[in-house]
């Protein structure tokens, strides 16, 4: 399993490399544990899925509460996972900041266990020989080739 996080993780990162070129710069490009928090303030807002919803929970022991900004303003060291990891000084450990990561810079499939369930699922298929017509290796290829041109930039 700790092969697959790795792969789930380094997905994310990958994610992150093209997310922060993009509509949310601002938060992302240099990220604070303030802007992470008021971004993912401005995510959930907007229609959250049930596993984001859970994902929040978990991470900050609340639910998300359009009425409670003021207490979800005190969770900014809960961000400092992944503050860290976006910059690249850090492999955080708790899945739920992990997991937060993904919601912020929306990869899919997430949480975790999707990942992993569509990582199981594909491993099977190659096993029988149709890797070709894989969506997710589609995908990861897709985003691999872009870390490639977001790298060659520097």
């Amino acid at each position: 399993m700790s092969n697959i996080l790795k792969e789930y993780k380094k997905a994310i990162k990958i994610q992150y490399e093209i997310e922060k070129k993009g509509k949310y710069f601002d938060y992302l490009h240099s990220p604070s544990r303030g802007k992470l928090r008021d971004f993912c303030w401005l995510i959930f807002e907007n229609n959250p899925t049930k596993d984001d919803l859970n994902v929040f929970r978990n991470l900050f022991s609340l639910d998300f509460d359009h009425t409670k900004k003021n207490k979800f303003k005190e969770q900014k060291d809960k961000f400092r996972p992944i503050e860290t990891f976006f910059k690249g000084e850090t492999d955080p450990a708790n899945i739920d900041a992990i997991n937060m990561a993904a919601i912020l810079v929306d990869f899919e499939p997430r949480p975790f266990k999707k990942f992993h369930e569509m990582y199981k699922l594909e491993g099977a298929k190659e096993i029988k020989g149709d890797s070709d017509n894989s969506k997710w290796k589609k995908r990861y290829s897709s985003i691999k080739k872009n870390f490639r041109e977001v790298m060659a930039l520097f």
